[in-house]
């Protein structure tokens, strides 16, 4: 059964996320339109900017440290002025946290050369394509003195898309979500864990702390749980960075 009667139209349809999205819409018989030029993006930096507690929720101060978070902030004003000019335009905003993981049948997954992020890099040292995995910072005040994050698998992350794509069908209002678990991992738990999963146990360097990286980043996930019944099926982290690494191996 098709959620909506119009095609869909989906831009960046060929990247990380959105080709998750594609495959999940596409596997309710969805009617696409996709648009991607191709190109790879940054996807580490959210609106959040450094916040002022650990657990953010989505009436946080927005304070963007960079170029990109600061687009992302402002596509959303851009998006409560037109539905303010506009009484029949409905938006909803989704703040990602840190999406990782794989599509499960290793079908797509993410291609990007230069990625940043602690997953991929900690899969990319147990391949043997970086020479060594760095710790940015041992002395955060955090249970193991390095920084907590919030992991979210992106096949869940496609699934509340194609939710709030029903939301918005069922005439929803407008509104901001965060999409994350509401909890974190250290990134010595992430390494561990890579290690555990990969069997392989590849070099770690601690050096010094970057500018501009909050000890603890995590969502308050309550409202998209009370507003769709969302129920993540991939919390776990065993489970994300198997996905990965299944999908790394086959590149």
């Amino acid at each position: 059964m098709k959620m909506v009667n119009e095609r869909i139209f989906i831009t960046g349809g060929a990247g990380y996320i959105g080709s998750h999205v594609v495959k999940s819409l596409a596997e309710k018989g969805c009617d696409l339109l996709v648009f991607d030029n191709l190109s790879t993006g940054n996807r580490d930096a959210a609106v959040y900017g450094i916040p002022e507690s650990s657990s953010v929720e989505e009436t946080a101060s927005l304070r963007p440290i960079n170029p990109y978070g600061v687009s992302k902030m402002m596509v959303e004003h851009i998006l409560q002025d037109v539905a303010f000019a506009h009484s029949g335009f409905n938006y909803v905003s989704l703040r990602y946290f840190n999406v990782a993981g794989a599509d499960g049948g290793c079908r797509i997954g993410q291609a990007y050369k230069e990625s940043t992020h602690l997953i991929t890099r900690a899969l990319k040292a147990a391949k043997g394509e970086l020479g060594k995995l760095q710790i940015f910072g041992v002395d955060y005040p955090t249970p193991d003195g390095t920084c907590l994050r919030d992991y979210i698998h992106v096949d869940d992350l496609a699934d509340a898309h194609v939710m709030f794509l029903e939301y918005l069908a069922a005439q929803g209002r407008s509104d901001v979500f965060n999409c994350g678990y509401g909890h974190g991992y250290s990134v010595r738990e992430v390494i561990d864990t890579a290690k555990r999963v990969t069997g392989v146990d590849f070099p770690v360097e601690e050096v010094g702390r970057r500018a501009g990286d909050p000890p603890a980043l995590i969502a308050r996930n309550e409202k998209i749980i009370r507003t769709l019944g969302w129920k993540p099926k991939y919390d776990d982290l065993d489970y994300i960075i198997k996905t990965a690494w299944d999908w790394g191996k086959k590149r």
